[in-house]
């Protein structure tokens, strides 16, 4: 188990959206993610500049060193208490949700891109003729 907030970030393409605070109130289980107001998302997330900057690097640079395509998420750990050492990368989600309560819609919407336009992104993405 590590120990801090957790922290997700959407790569669309070759660009890093932005950084989600993710609050539960215990585990963030399946009610947590898929039941609404299971959990509160902070978009952006309240962050440290140098903290923002290297999820969203990470986060970028995850998806490439995998061979990424389309869209991708990248979770965190973060310890406050340790500055940018207490940052962990924890995973990278080659096919994040596209609930209405999953992130990576709400990091595209952020970002100017309705739930549509992200699904027609996508498509055009994974287009042999692109």
């Amino acid at each position: 188990f590590a120990a801090g907030r957790e922290m997700t970030v959407t790569v669309m393409g070759d660009r890093a959206l932005a950084v989600t605070d993710i609050l539960t109130d215990g585990w963030y289980d399946y009610d947590a993610k898929y039941v609404e107001g299971g959990s509160k998302h902070i978009l952006p997330a309240d962050l440290p500049k140098d903290i923002t900057d290297a999820c969203l690097d990470y986060a970028l640079r995850a998806h490439n060193v995998l061979g990424c395509r389309g869209v991708s998420r990248t979770d965190f750990r973060w310890d406050e208490t340790r500055g940018l050492d207490g940052l962990i990368l924890l995973e990278t989600n080659t096919q994040p949700g596209m609930t209405p309560t999953s992130l990576a819609p709400e990091q595209a919407a952020l970002c100017g891109y309705s739930f549509p336009d992200l699904c027609r992104w996508m498509v055009e993405d994974a287009s042999c003729n692109r």
